[in-house]
């Protein structure tokens, strides 16, 4: 069993930037590729970005791509969302989820943070 909560949401300008984090409990985190999505108010949930359980992958949607950065510390149970150049198209409730197959179904849900960038 693995629980991840989400901190770091908050209100931005566009152009700033926020730094998600997303603690996770158990000690098996390694064992889980991590990935963040998000959903806006009216909207599907989308893929954000993804990481490996090493680290060592990632991948990006193309909409945040060069502008937002997934990393993960193995040692601290820790996957991180940097996030730069907001845009107001950005504004969403921001999760992370963990899979044990990077291309697999998700196993565990965060209840998500909020972030919200103004024009």
């Amino acid at each position: 069993q693995v629980q991840l909560v989400e901190s770091g949401g908050g209100l931005v300008q566009a152009g700033g930037s926020l730094r998600l984090s997303c603690a996770a409990s158990g000690r098996t985190f390694s064992s889980y590729a991590m990935s963040w999505l998000r959903q806006a108010p009216g909207k599907e949930r989308e893929f954000v970005a993804l990481i490996s359980k090493s680290g060592g992958t990632t991948y990006y949607a193309d909409s945040v791509k060069g502008r937002f950065t997934i990393s993960r510390d193995n040692a601290k149970n820790m996957v991180y969302l940097q996030m730069n150049s907001l845009k107001p198209e950005d504004t969403a409730l921001y999760y992370c989820a963990a899979r044990t197959v990077i291309s697999g179904d998700y196993n565990y849900w965060g209840q998500g943070t909020q972030v919200t960038v103004s024009s």
